[in-house]
C-alpha cells in the first residue's frame, strides 16, 4: 500500500495488536477508539493498572492519519525533573556538565507520528509547567537553543489514577489537564467484561505457547470458571503473569484448577483442596476406625475429613506425575522423603516407581 493510500484510508483497527474481545463495554471502548482516531487532538486515556491503556493508545494511533510515523511511548514517573527538558524536547551541545553533543528528544523522534505519556499525573510542577507549553502552542525549545522548534505530534496520555481529582486535590495543573483531554477514554477493568476473560485467557495462552515453544496447551472447564471466579484486580497483566508462571512451572498440557493451585495458591489453593475428594475413591475404611483413636463425634469427623483430603490429593497428584513419586514431589512443592512417608501411610506407595 503506497504512503498516500495508507494517508486516505479510512481508520481501520487491524494493523498491530489490538484489544481481544467481545463484550459489551470492550465493543463501546473500540467504536471510541475509531472515532478518535480520525482527528488529531489529545486523548487521555484513564483506566485501571493492567487495563491496556498503551495497546489503546496504539490502536489509535495505527488507525490514524499518522500511522506512517513513529509511535513514541514515554514513562513519565521514570523522568526527573533535571531530565525532563532534555528528554521531552533535546539540548545542545555544552547545554549541561553531560552534554557532550547535540541530541534530539523525544518530541523530535515522534515527528509525524505519536507521543505516549504513560502514568502522566506524576509529573512533578516544573514539568507540568514545560508540557504546557508545549500542548498550548506546539512550540518547544531544546535545552541551551534559543530558537523555537515547531512540534508535529499527537499527544495520547495515560494514568491509572482519576486526573480530575488529582486537579482537585491540588496535584496536577487544571489549565494542563484541560490541554490533554479534548478527547477521554476509561477502560473497563476486566472483571466488567464478562466473556472476554475465557477469550483472553486461551489467546494468550496460545501466544505464551508460540513464544516459548513446546506442545499446544489448553485449558479445563474447571480452571475456566475458575478464573472467571477471580476479581483481577491487576487486569490482563495479572492474567498474562500467571500464563506465564503456568507454562514454566507445569509439564502437563491440559491445564486444570491444581494447576492454578500450584501457581496461584493464596487465590485458588482452597477451591483445589475443595475439589480433591470428590474426584478420587475414599481411602480404605479399616485405617478410618474411629475406636483405633480413641476418638468419636466431631473429632473422629474433623479426623477423617483431613484423611479424606490427603489421600485424595496425593493420589490424584501421582496420577497427574505419571506414578513418578520425585516428579510428584517437584509438582507439589513437597520435600521427596516427605512426599514418601505420606503416600506410604495411606498405601498409595505400591506401584508409584521413579522411573529412573
Amino acid at each position: 500500500m503506497s504512503e498516500i493510500t495508507a494517508r486516505n484510508a479510512l481508520p481501520t483497527l487491524e494493523r498491530g495488536a489490538s484489544m481481544i474481545g467481545e463484550s459489551e463495554p470492550l465493543r463501546r471502548v473500540r467504536d471510541q477508539l475509531r472515532r478518535y482516531a480520525g482527528c488529531n487532538a489529545p486523548v487521555l486515556i484513564e483506566g485501571e493498572t493492567g487495563t491496556g491503556k498503551e495497546l489503546a493508545a496504539r490502536e489509535i494511533h495505527y488507525a490514524s492519519a499518522r500511522s506512517l510515523g513513529p509511535f513514541v511511548p514515554l514513562n513519565c514517573g521514570a523522568l526527573s525533573d533535571a531530565l525532563l527538558e532534555s528528554e521531552l524536547f533535546g539540548h545542545r551541545r555544552g547545554a549541561f556538565t553531560d552534554a557532550r553533543s547535540s541530541e534530539p528528544g523525544l518530541v523530535e523522534y515522534a515527528r509525524g507520528g505519536s507521543l505516549f505519556l504513560d502514568e502522566i499525573d506524576s509529573l512533578s510542577p516544573h514539568a507540568q509547567t514545560a508540557l504546557l507549553r508545549l500542548l498550548q502552542n506546539g512550540e518547544f525549545r531544546a535545552v541551551g537553543e534559543r530558537p523555537l522548534r515547531t512540534a508535529d505530534v499527537r499527544i495520547i496520555a495515560a494514568t491509572n489514577a482519576s486526573l480530575a481529582a488529582t486537579v482537585e486535590a491540588g496535584r496536577f495543573r487544571r489549565d494542563l489537564y484541560y490541554r490533554l483531554n479534548p478527547l477521554y477514554l476509561v477502560l473497563p477493568p476486566l472483571r466488567e467484561r464478562g466473556a472476554d476473560l475465557r477469550l483472553l485467557a486461551c489467546h494468550l495462552l496460545d501466544e505464551a505457547g508460540r513464544r516459548l515453544g513446546g506442545a499446544p496447551r489448553s485449558w479445563s472447564e474447571d480452571a475456566l470458571l475458575a478464573l472467571a471466579r477471580h476479581d483481577w484486580p491487576g487486569n490482563v497483566r495479572e492474567l498474562e503473569n500467571l500464563i506465564l508462571r503456568l507454562c514454566m512451572h507445569c509439564d502437563e498440557r491440559r491445564l486444570d484448577l491444581h494447576q492454578l493451585a500450584q501457581a496461584a495458591p493464596a487465590i485458588w489453593g482452597a477451591d483445589a483442596q475443595a475439589q480433591a475428594p470428590a474426584s478420587v475413591p475414599a481411602p480404605a475404611p479399616e485405617y478410618h476406625d474411629e475406636e483405633r483413636h480413641g476418638e468419636s463425634g466431631f473429632a473422629a469427623a474433623k479426623r477423617r475429613a483431613i484423611e479424606l483430603f490427603e489421600y485424595g490429593y496425593l493420589t490424584e497428584l501421582m496420577q497427574r506425575a505419571g506414578g513418578n513419586v520425585s516428579r510428584a514431589a517437584a509438582l507439589s512443592g513437597t520435600e521427596r522423603r516427605q512426599l514418601g512417608k505420606m503416600l506410604k501411610r495411606y498405601g498409595i506407595e505400591r506401584g508409584c516407581h521413579d522411573g529412573g
